[in-house]
Parts: C-alpha cells; sequence; structure tokens
C-alpha cells in the first residue's frame, strides 16, 4: 500500500513537471520576430509673448534656454500656432530653431486656442522601442515545434529602435523625391572635380629630372 502510494506521488510530480516544462514552449515557427518596436510621440508647448515686428524683447533668449533644456535635436517636429500669422514672428522663431539644426513645419493654421499676441511653439518628439524585450520567458528546451526563441529579433530590433535618427521613419519612411539627395551630391561631385590638384599651391613641391 505504501509502495503504490509512493509511486502515485512520484507519477504526479512527473506529469506536474513536464506540464510545467510545456507552459514556457515557444510557439511562433516563422522567421518574423513577435517583438517589433513602437513608436510613441509626445509633445511639449511654451507659449511666447509676440509683437507686430516679431517676438517680444527677451523671448528669443528665453525660447532658446526651453530649447536648450528640451535638448532639441533631428527628427524632432516644430509647429508654430500664431493667431495673427506673423510672418516675422514664424522668422523669428525660425532663426532660434536653426541654430538647432531644425527647422519648423510649415503648417500655419491656427488653432483658435491661443490668445491675441502670444504663439505657441510645440515640439513633438518621437521615441521609437521595443516592448517585451528581452524576453526569456521560456524555461525550457522543449521545443517540439521546432520554433524561434521567444527572445528572436530582441536584439536587431532594439539596436535599429535605439539609432534610428528619425524614429517616425519607422512608421511612413521619407517623403522626399529624391531630387534633393540628387542636387547635394551633384554639388559635392562638381566642387571636387573643380578643386585643384593637392599639390598645386600647397607645400607638396614636384621635383623631376631631366629628359633625354
Amino acid at each position: 500500500m505504501r509502495k503504490s502510494t509512493l509511486a502515485r506521488t512520484a507519477i504526479c510530480l512527473s506529469l506536474g513537471l513536464a506540464l510545467a516544462a510545456c507552459g514556457g514552449v515557444p510557439t511562433n515557427r516563422s522567421v518574423y520576430s513577435v517583438h517589433q518596436p513602437v513608436v510613441e510621440k509626445s509633445d511639449y508647448s511654451i507659449d511666447v509673448t509676440s509683437s507686430g515686428s516679431g517676438l517680444a524683447y527677451g523671448e528669443q533668449a528665453r525660447l532658446a534656454g526651453w530649447f536648450d533644456a528640451m535638448g532639441l535635436k533631428y527628427g524632432d517636429r516644430i509647429a508654430v500656432d500664431d493667431p495673427n500669422m506673423s510672418a516675422a514672428t514664424r522668422g523669428a522663431i525660425a532663426a532660434v530653431a536653426d541654430r538647432y539644426g531644425v527647422v519648423i513645419d510649415e503648417v500655419t493654421a491656427a488653432s483658435g486656442t491661443v490668445p491675441a499676441g502670444t504663439a505657441r511653439i510645440t515640439i513633438s518628439r518621437s521615441k521609437a522601442y521595443v516592448p517585451g524585450c528581452p524576453d526569456w520567458s521560456a524555461k525550457s528546451d522543449f521545443n517540439p515545434g521546432n520554433a524561434t526563441s521567444t527572445n528572436y529579433g530582441c536584439a536587431v530590433n532594439s539596436n535599429l529602435a535605439a539609432m534610428v535618427a528619425n524614429p517616425e521613419d519607422l512608421i511612413h519612411g521619407q517623403t522626399d523625391t529624391g531630387s534633393t539627395a540628387v542636387m547635394t551630391s551633384n554639388k559635392a561631385i562638381g566642387a571636387y572635380r573643380a578643386a585643384g590638384t593637392t599639390g598645386k599651391g600647397n607645400s607638396v613641391s614636384q621635383t623631376g629630372s631631366k629628359e633625354n
């Protein structure tokens, strides 16, 4: 009686361990990772005082300080909401943003929520990351379906999300037609071809022997 009870207990324990191991079995049998980058967008705004000739005195310095505090960088987008639709105000804001290598969006439509004499500047910032990584949820090597690891794709996609300069490129890519890139490359090639030889007018001297 005692031996049969011990045998049944051992069988139950074995089945329990087997079931527990199966609970962490990976199921993705494709070569596509279930861990994909996610782009999260956040908006930050500041109101500045405007005048007929642009921004009020001291507002450009305050705006520059805010840009510094926000760490304005490539990939950030700037929108201006100005009830007066003043070109001078927009130009003053663009001059400050230009110091950080960022241009403001062309959209100038007023929302109707900003009081007159004030311009609202909004920074739209996107962040890319891969949720759920790393994923070592599979606790067993038992893999009867020949599936990929639960952590498959985490390293590559997390590195991609961390390195992409503009996270929104992961959503819709660049909309440039390519003409700007061609013009830029042609300009560099033209400058290289037009430049004089490296030894001309420089410290490199030319020596040679008389020909017979």
